[in-house]
């Protein structure tokens, strides 16, 4: 009979263990989703700066970079996000250094 509780004991925590590697495979996929979200608003407002820069110049107006405020922003908070979202899957994959 010990046998049999051992064997029942190891198939419980294996399976705990694989439920918890699928919770985290999980949890890396939903940030890995919103650091590609980041990227894509870093990559939406560096070309809409770049456009009216173009337009701007081809116009011979001087380029005036408080119009770009709206988009810095927006790249500067995408960057501190998308950091984020980066350290907290570390935190996932290696738990002791957190």
């Amino acid at each position: 009979m010990e046998f049999f509780e051992r064997l029942g004991e190891t198939v419980t925590t294996t399976g705990q263990a694989a439920v918890e590697k699928a919770r985290e495979i999980q949890a890396i996929a939903r940030l890995k989703g919103q650091i590609a979200a980041c990227e894509e608003v870093i990559r939406k407002n560096y070309l809409e700066i770049g456009q009216k820069v173009f337009e701007q110049r081809k116009e011979n107006r001087t380029v005036d970079e408080t119009t770009f405020e709206k988009q810095f922003r927006a790249i500067e908070n995408a960057k501190k996000g998308r950091e984020e979202l980066k350290r907290q899957i570390e935190e996932i994959k290696n738990p002791s250094m957190y």
